[in-house]
């Protein structure tokens, strides 16, 4: 009778803990109020995709304020964010996103190879000052995923 008393206590323990561990919140959970999302765009052909792609991740998470997307562009994909040659409905589509909270990254090493300033950029953009790769591998140490679609 007594190896019985101590199973149902030892097994009613367990189930106790488990239900406790399955409804309780972890700690860092009130910290966490968004998801943070790296898309990396090296690739000229396909900067649409890529944008279409960024829209979708907003519309999918329930919009902006539940999603903090940053696009970091290095290679041949920055021509296309160039202002002076973006067409005006690619212009406006950037600018959307932009509005929507896309934060926008040009690799400085990049800038320097296709001879521009920021002034040359479409508005919105930021440096990413390091290189592109760098800002990528830090925003992966700070959580962020990594998409290269």
């Amino acid at each position: 009778m007594q190896r019985r008393s101590i199973l149902w206590t030892m097994f009613s323990s367990i189930g106790a803990a488990s239900v406790l561990a399955a409804t309780a919140k972890p700690a860092h959970a009130a910290a966490v109020d968004k998801a943070k999302v790296a898309y990396h765009l090296s690739e000229q052909g396909r900067v649409a995709f890529v944008l279409g792609n960024i829209q979708s991740h907003f519309e999918g998470m329930g919009g902006p304020d539940k999603v903090k997307i940053v696009l970091v562009i290095h290679g041949a994909a920055l021509r296309a964010f160039h202002a002076g040659e973006a067409s005006q409905e690619f212009s406006a589509q950037v600018a959307q996103l932009a509005k929507s909270g896309l934060e926008m990254n040009a690799c400085i090493n990049t800038m320097k190879a296709q001879k521009v300033e920021l002034k040359d950029l479409l508005p919105g953009f930021g440096v990413a000052d390091k290189g592109a790769v760098v800002m990528l591998a830090d925003l992966q140490s700070q959580g962020y995923a990594y998409l290269r679609p």
